[in-house]
């Protein structure tokens, strides 16, 4: 599989392009176009309980699957909002994913849904967290809303919850307030932010979509 991301930053598309009998894994309604000899194939990876957990968490009930029949093939992917994409090599311990982040991976990328609970619940990535994990040498799409920026983090890391994308398994990370107490906290419109500690990389987007929302939703007329 080789993949080619243009457009970047602001308007992101993905070029793969498949080997005759290759295969690529995407989320539901990320493709674009492709050519006709693609046949795409749709199921729910996990069966129903896999496939209910992550439509609580924000991603689509099923996904599709790509694959080039006699010769080459090409497929476009694209996420819902505009921003830059990246392609990550899936590392041994894996990778967690926010939950709209997900774009397509190659097929030996196991996605599963970590529920989160109270923790993940407040940090406003839903319920549930994408866990990815490779058997092998694989990678994983991410999209973001804005642009993306890398970053590691060596020892410990405090970031906003509505600019994650992406973290290395190896990190851990709890919930917390963004000023000293809760009043504060809400005054100063940061809200809640989360504190990463170890050695790892994270990946944030430039832009809060909710805050975007927020901001959109109040310039629109009342219906």
């Amino acid at each position: 599989m080789q993949v080619e991301l243009l457009y970047r930053p602001a308007h992101s598309l993905a070029r793969v392009v498949l080997a005759p009998g290759e295969s690529v894994v995407a989320e539901s309604g990320a493709m674009v176009g492709m050519s006709p000899n693609v046949q795409m194939q749709t199921q729910s990876t996990g069966g129903l309980a896999g496939g209910l957990k992550r439509l609580f968490g924000g991603e689509s009930f099923f996904r599709n699957t790509f694959s080039a029949t006699q010769g080459a093939g090409e497929v476009l992917f694209a996420q819902a909002l505009c921003g830059d994409m990246e392609l990550i090599d899936v590392p041994p311990q894996g990778l967690y994913i926010q939950n709209s982040a997900f774009v397509f991976s190659t097929p030996n990328v196991e996605i599963n849904t970590k529920v989160g609970g109270f923790k993940s619940f407040f940090s406003r990535a839903g319920m549930f967290v994408l866990h990815a994990m490779a058997q092998g040498p694989g990678q994983v799409g991410i999209g973001a809303f804005g642009g993306l920026q890398l970053i590691s983090c060596d020892s410990n890391m405090v970031i906003d919850t509505g600019h994650l994308v992406a973290w290395d398994a190896t990190l851990q990370y709890s919930v917390g307030k963004s000023a000293s107490g809760w009043i504060g906290s809400f005054l100063s419109g940061e809200g809640l932010v989360c504190h990463f500690r170890g050695q790892g990389r994270i990946w944030m987007q430039s832009r809060n979509p909710a805050e975007y929302g927020q901001y959109v939703g109040g310039m629109l007329p009342p219906a």
